[in-house]
């Protein structure tokens, strides 16, 4: 089985950003648009938006399960207040949970969470059980700049996010770390942005002494690790700097990357430098990347490709393609997500 750890909701039918733009206008006006405005979205409109999209490229590409979460870019949890963000999350995870229903072999739920600039992490612990103990989901998106890119929520490793790990272990799920949209003109969001938090929260994770309190705790950062791997050789002689434990005996037995590279080269940097045990197949697709590369002739986000064009052995494989995702995911079972 083949499965891809990085899948959003990139077309999702209209009337979910209709609920969206209804909620931007009403906060113009301190309004507070109630959950139950959202026009009804229909099993039908759900089926037409991914079986020329998600659907179509999974059969494509040969892929089987998609672990699959809203839109990220559309998270914004800087726009509004909690309420607006618990109301607007509710209907993106809700509308996943569908998706989940209508096609059970293909989609696996991982939630937005309820954020907010200023208000503590632990207040999303309810979505995230509400999600998981209800809907079935296997993990959740975690935004550790929920301000836009202005950075100004303690770093990961701070008590300020012990509440909600506290509920992460109990449920034994896993974080992507994936912030949203940018509202920083220094930062484009899918070019700098992402790509800058994913860096971030490694450096934050090699700084701090958070797997000692939490062992068990499990992050994915996405997009092949932002720059880490590139810079693989800074970042083990900053630890060594630091005094602080080899990467191998610390970091890397809580933290895991995607394939999330968009080119044959950058996977087999990732390959060459990270340990197969901490590298999960994903590709994103349908996300930021959605052309078609004119050197190769083939899809940029079409990442699988790049791993079939390696020499890896079947052991390594599997751990790529299905081993490691099970394992971090330990609600995925058998191909099903499973419940309670």
């Amino acid at each position: 089985m083949i499965i891809d750890c990085h899948g959003h909701y990139t077309t999702a039918p209209g009337e979910l950003q209709k609920f969206r733009d209804a909620q931007i206008a009403g906060l113009k006006s301190g309004l507070d648009i109630p959950l139950d405005a959202q026009e009804k979205i229909s099993d039908d409109q759900i089926r037409d938006s991914l079986e020329n999209a998600q659907l179509k490229l999974q059969r494509a590409r040969g892929t089987d399960i998609t672990i699959f979460s809203p839109r990220a870019s559309a998270m914004a949890h800087h726009i509004g207040n909690e309420t607006t963000s618990r109301r607007w999350t509710r209907a993106c995870n809700d509308l996943i949970h569908r998706v989940c229903l209508l096609y059970p072999e293909n989609f696996v739920g991982v939630c937005q969470l309820p954020q907010s600039p200023g208000i503590a992490p632990a207040n999303s612990a309810a979505e995230l059980e509400r999600c998981v103990s209800e809907l079935g989901f296997i993990g959740c998106n975690l935004n550790p700049d929920p301000s836009g890119g202005h950075w100004n929520s303690p770093p990961l490793t701070d008590r300020y996010w012990y509440p909600f790990y506290e509920k992460m272990v109990e449920l034994d799920v896993p974080a992507m770390v994936h912030v949203s949209s940018s509202c920083n003109p220094n930062f484009h969001a899918t070019g700098a942005h992402y790509i800058n938090a994913d860096t971030t929260a490694f450096m934050q994770f090699l700084t701090a002494d958070l797997f000692k309190d939490f062992p068990t705790l499990r992050f994915i950062i996405p997009h092949g690790g932002g720059a880490v791997p590139y810079h693989w050789g800074r970042y083990r002689g900053l630890a060594q700097d630091l005094k602080r434990p080899l990467l191998g005996d610390y970091v890397l037995k809580n933290v895991f990357f995607d394939t999330c590279v968009y080119h044959l080269p950058g996977i087999e940097l990732l390959l060459k430098v990270i340990p197969v045990d901490n590298i999960l197949f994903g590709s994103e697709m349908v996300g930021a990347v959605r052309g078609i590369d004119p050197e190769t002739g083939q899809y940029y986000d079409d990442t699988k490709r790049y791993l079939d064009a390696l020499k890896l052995s079947e052991s390594d494989r599997y751990k790529i393609f299905e081993g490691n995702a099970r394992k971090i995911f330990p609600r995925l079972k058998a191909g099903k997500r499973v419940t309670g």
